[in-house]
């Protein structure tokens, strides 16, 4: 297995859309209900590189096998040293250190960018593999957001983890 992680591009949106569509139909890592198109995916990519944000894909023997961005974790000016990650792998590449490869490198990006925390918001508690890949990588729980999400018939929790990066809040920024 050669695993190759780099910068996405504009190329990479069908790949991308498709990983992202299996997880809102059959998973519980997003809430939303029905999969945006390829377009809305292109749109959400450039905002997130128009505002110089990571977005990394990981590529396997020349496949894309998952990808990962970072975002503000909040709007308001007080949160600007702090982001939310994303990471999302194709179904038939899970539990092979793909995500965990993703998230390391998102995490060397934003720290090399500045930011001083980052927050895993995971939607929903029985998402082991989220939790168990942001614990291997530093994240420490922060919270349990409960019975906030309404999808597959159920509600679902949505678990909080926080990661400080660099220096965090030991100094100024």
């Amino acid at each position: 297995m050669s695993l190759v992680i780099r910068p996405a591009t504009p190329a990479d949106i069908p790949a991308i859309a498709r990983i992202y569509a299996h997880a809102v139909r059959h998973g519980t890592a997003s809430f939303e209900l029905e999969p945006p198109t390829e377009a809305e995916m292109t749109k959400r990519m450039q905002a997130l590189r128009d505002d110089k944000f990571p977005y990394f894909v990981a590529e396997i023997d020349g496949k894309i096998a998952g990808y990962a961005y970072a975002s503000l974790y909040r709007t308001r000016p007080a949160y600007r040293f702090t982001v939310e990650d994303s990471v999302y792998v194709a179904p038939e590449i899970h539990r092979r250190g793909v995500g965990k490869a993703l998230l390391e490198k998102l995490i060397e990006a934003c720290t090399e960018l500045g930011f001083r925390q980052m927050i895993a918001v995971i939607g929903d508690s029985d998402q082991a593999a989220s939790i168990g890949v942001h614990k291997a990588c530093g994240f420490e729980p922060a919270g349990n957001l409960k019975d906030i999400g309404w999808k597959f018939g159920r509600w679902l929790d949505t678990p909080l983890m926080q990661l400080a990066l660099g220096p965090g809040a030991t100094t100024k920024p």
